[in-house]
């Protein structure tokens, strides 16, 4: 049985006539939790979504769990056991809170938490619970686009952009939910701006540039890579 969550090989993927993706290559192991770096534009959404085949074509290897998905429809490769948390979040205003919470469909049941679990984890959902999903603040809606897969049973979550907007105090509390999901076992790709936030919690880095996989960086190596990541990062 691999010990790979995520394996991808030579990954191409375009919207339209625009090619996005140029030849990425990646792995993620069971439990880890990985970034994918980069500046705007650079293609790390695009290959969250390209896992997903949530892009207009894509060619290459993509394997969950050893299954290839490539020629898979979307809900197929969620079924694997993936949850997405995109950047615009997807929170349905017009629900409360907690149906906002039930409303995803089970992908597994190994991993789900249970709704007074994930009420644990995110007190502040609980005391919102009866408030429409458009009355509440942005980190809160964040908490609760992350909550919300977690009922799944989704094993490998796929968090896009989860800090971008949010105050330091709701960036510190998604930086312990992040540690708690991982000491639970889930597989975690953060894609990320914030390079604080993410070097406090990847085990691995991924550099991402016009589509491709500029540089890898181990949780060791952060320290002795930090000048060449500022360039590359432009911050």
């Amino acid at each position: 049985m691999s010990s790979l969550a995520l394996e991808i090989k030579n990954l191409y993927a375009w919207y339209g006539e625009s090619h996005v993706l140029h030849g990425i290559n990646l792995s993620v192991h069971k439990g880890e939790v990985v970034c994918l770096l980069g500046r705007n534009g650079a293609g790390r959404t695009t290959t969250l979504r390209a896992i997903l085949g949530l892009v207009g074509n894509r060619t290459g290897l993509v394997k969950v769990n050893g299954h290839e998905v490539i020629g898979m429809p979307t809900y197929q490769v969620a079924q694997l056991g993936i949850g997405y948390c995109p950047e615009e979040r997807g929170i349905f205003t017009s629900l409360t809170c907690e149906q906002n919470l039930m409303l995803p469909p089970k992908v597994g049941e190994g991993m789900a938490m249970t709704v007074e679990e994930i009420y644990q984890m995110f007190p502040n959902l609980y005391e919102r619970r009866s408030s429409p999903g458009g009355k509440l603040s942005g980190g809160e809606q964040q908490m609760l686009a992350i909550a919300r897969i977690l009922r799944t049973g989704a094993h490998l979550l796929l968090l896009d952009e989860i800090t971008e907007g949010l105050a330091p105090v709701i960036i510190q509390k998604l930086t312990e939910v992040v540690r708690a999901l991982k000491e639970r076992g889930f597989t975690i790709i953060l894609v990320e701006q914030n390079f604080r936030f993410a070097s406090k919690l990847a085990d691995r880095n991924y550099v991402i540039e016009h589509g491709q996989v500029v540089k890898t960086v181990e949780r060791g190596e952060l320290e002795a890579s930090q000048e060449e990541l500022k360039i590359l990062l432009g911050v």
